[in-house]
């Protein structure tokens, strides 16, 4: 059993048109609407491919009644805990190469009893599970502390946690220790406090990161792969899309893959970067069930090339 927090979910909603033209009226060619936010993401992931996975969220409003009944759809187990604000939607607009404009509204404002109620819910959902993930923004009324609070709890109950966020909630959830953090290369470099353009860059900052308390960095590198980096160990792989439909979620993808391939070493590398390809050639957040590995090419280096530059974020 794998357990999401994701504190401020959303409904996505995408619209497709042939090319953005700001400041013009144009016509969507199909449109569709998702249960989203990045740890909703990580347990859609998971459900696909058959892992026991529990999502944990607030719920509130319209657009809350809606979310739920998108996971009860999608056959996801999931935790409401009732809030009194309206969960947000989230619009990205798709265009033929690719190319996404997203647009996040900000999100309900939660007490700091329904920020409390959410912990707690939190961990008695996750007390038999092998995996705690804390994933995405924080809803305005929580603190920057919320994950280092999860992540010393769940410790507290033996639990191994992941944390993907950014900003001060990723900085003050590292004194806590958690067991894995999967940052992007911009927020590598913002947590950081150092420029990450270079393969031994982002190996450096990662080893920062784990001397400031987390155990393993997955960062997730756009183009130019994924770099696990590990107590005593490093590896870097990247993976070659020639279809690329959306970016959208296929971060969310790699940690999923991650954790399902057993969260460490190569072959959890390689289950990584073959799910957050498949997210690739697909035009929403959701994660298709069939993997075709001919319509990608997988390649691990035995050495990172430090001196490599980075191509995307």
């Amino acid at each position: 059993m794998i357990v999401t927090l994701t504190p401020n979910p959303s409904v996505d909603r995408t619209l497709v048109v042939d090319q953005l033209a700001l400041g013009a009226v144009q016509r969507a060619s199909s449109g569709w609407s998702e249960p989203s936010g990045k740890g909703v993401n990580v347990s859609l992931a998971l459900r696909t491919h058959g892992i026991a996975t529990r999502a944990v969220l607030p719920i509130g409003g319209l657009n809350g009644t809606r979310l739920a009944a998108m996971l009860d759809k999608a056959g996801i187990d999931h935790v409401n805990v009732p809030i009194t604000g309206n969960i947000r939607t989230n619009v990205s607009i798709l265009e033929p190469d690719g190319k996404v404009t997203k647009v996040n509204e900000p999100g309900p404002t939660l007490s700091a009893d329904e920020v409390e109620a959410l912990l707690d819910a939190t961990l008695r959902a996750a007390a038999q599970a092998s995996w705690l993930v804390g994933s995405g923004s924080l809803p305005h009324g929580a603190s920057p502390d919320l994950y280092a609070r999860l992540v010393q709890r769940a410790h507290e109950a033996g639990l191994r946690v992941a944390i993907d966020s950014s900003g001060p909630p990723l900085l003050m959830a590292l004194p806590s220790g958690p067991d894995l953090i999967k940052p992007n290369a911009h927020e590598l470099a913002e947590a950081a406090g150092r420029p990450v353009t270079t393969v031994g860059q982002a190996i450096v900052a990662a080893r920062s990161l784990q001397e400031r308390g987390a155990r393993t960095v997955l960062a997730s590198l756009g183009a130019d792969g994924a770099l696990l980096v590990e107590e005593g160990s490093v590896l870097h792989a990247e993976v070659i899309v020639e279809n690329t439909q959306s970016a959208v979620g296929a971060g969310d993808a790699l940690l999923s893959g991650f954790l399902a391939g057993g969260a460490s070493g190569q072959l959890a590398l390689r289950t990584a970067l073959t799910w957050a390809a498949t997210a690739l050639q697909q035009p929403g957040t959701l994660l298709g069930a069939d993997i075709d590995e001919d319509s990608f090419k997988l390649i691990f280096h035995d050495r990172p090339q430090p001196l490599r530059r980075l191509r995307a974020d």
